[in-house]
């Protein structure tokens, strides 16, 4: 095993040298999410793998949401649409993909009720509203490999 500094958009492993790649929550705080999938294919030998697991959201947040720097740091607000995420692991040339697991990330194990009132201000959100925002916060679990050219 080695430890080695870098971001996650450019990573300082030689192209084809890594079996696999497991990330835990860390994806969804890049800005550039596509190009951390493109990297990791990069770095994967042929037949190598990945699993991820991150949040996604299965509806757009509010506005004042997304502003959010409390809920960007609970891994929130830089949450991409499922669909989305599953199009930037296709898009970086990965084949079977596999969804190992999904369920939902209740709002209230984020962020506390005096934060969130706090964080979306003057913006209304009634039980239904919150309910369906709540539901629509997702822990996922994703595998993937890259393709044996061999």
């Amino acid at each position: 095993m080695e430890f080695r500094l870098g971001e996650i958009e450019h990573l300082p492993v030689a192209d084809a040298s890594v079996d696999v790649v497991i990330s835990n929550c860390v994806i969804n705080l890049s800005v550039d999410k596509p190009q951390v999938f493109t990297e990791i294919f990069r770095v994967l030998r042929p037949g190598g793998r990945l699993l991820v697991s991150d949040i996604v959201l299965t509806a757009p947040l509010p506005d004042a949401f997304k502003k959010s720097s409390l809920l960007y740091t609970s891994c929130v607000s830089g949450a991409l649409l499922k669909e989305e995420y599953l199009s930037c692991i296709c898009n970086a040339g990965f084949s079977g993909i596999t969804i190992h697991g999904e369920s939902v990330f209740p709002l209230k194990h984020i962020i506390s009720e005096p934060e969130l009132n706090s964080t979306i201000g003057s913006v209304p959100l009634d039980e239904a509203k919150r309910k369906r925002l709540s539901e629509s916060i997702v822990s996922i679990k994703i595998g993937a490999e890259k393709p044996d050219y061999h």
